[in-house]
């Protein structure tokens, strides 16, 4: 598990659909990646407390969870909620019209690239540093299985070194349906060459405290992905 101060993804419920949004904040974590396969989730009072939902919620929600697949429970002295090592198959997403895949597009333009550039003009911490160096590692070694998944880790952790909760809730929101919609695309081995090229643009950038050119690597990054989902999706 990451250090706190990288974990803004886990973030209050706030709707009044308790339930459904703690689901929704789960399969968030684990798609994302922020809970890794075969990890243990926390301990039910440190996310009940840290998603400020009653423990019933919570149970109930992992509940669902398991039913989905997703996770599993062990007994026993280091037994818990565990993330299941073979990650369900995503299920396919609705298909977008060309309105509601642009209004989307337009989203991430707004949000990514900005939290790039926020994360390079911080001075960072080395605990920051090693975040998204990690990050970053795990994509470039992923298995084409779990490549996407680690993509969207990586483009997590550049919002969390920002520090705004709210910027990496944005992104967060974001990468899940933009993740969903590149799960029904192949990934060919030009297309994750030229991802791993451009993240590691991105992250030089971020390390060497240029905002601008953060920014501008990341833009070309999103307009990349903008090309592929146009191309597939509507």
């Amino acid at each position: 598990m990451n250090a706190p101060e990288f974990d803004a993804v886990f973030r209050p419920v706030r709707t009044g659909r308790a339930v459904q949004e703690t689901l929704d904040r789960l399969l968030q974590l684990v798609r994302l990646g922020v809970v890794g396969a075969g990890t243990r989730l926390p301990p039910e009072r440190e996310l009940s407390q840290r998603l400020s939902v009653s423990r019933v919620t919570l149970r109930e929600a992992l509940r669902e969870l398991a039913a989905a697949g997703y996770v599993e429970s062990r007994r026993g002295r280091y037994g818990g909620t565990f993330v299941v090592r073979d990650l369900p198959s995503p299920r396919r997403a609705e298909r977008l019209g060309a309105a509601e895949l642009d209004d989307l597009l337009r989203l991430r333009r707004a949000v990514e690239p900005g939290a790039a550039e926020l994360a390079a003009a911080r001075r960072l911490s080395s605990a920051a540093r090693q975040h998204l160096t990690g990050a970053f590692a795990e994509a470039a070694d992923a298995e084409p299985a779990d490549y996407r998944r680690r993509d969207s880790r990586l483009h997590l952790a550049i919002a969390e070194v920002t520090t705004s909760g709210s910027l990496t809730g944005v992104v967060a929101d974001v990468r899940m349906r933009i993740t969903a919609l590149l799960d029904d695309i192949p990934l060919t081995r030009c297309n994750r060459e030229r991802s791993d090229v451009q993240h590691a643009r991105i992250l030089e950038a971020i390390l060497a405290g240029d905002p601008a050119a953060a920014r501008a690597a990341m833009a070309e990054h999103v307009e990349s992905t903008a090309v592929l989902l146009r191309a597939f999706v509507t």
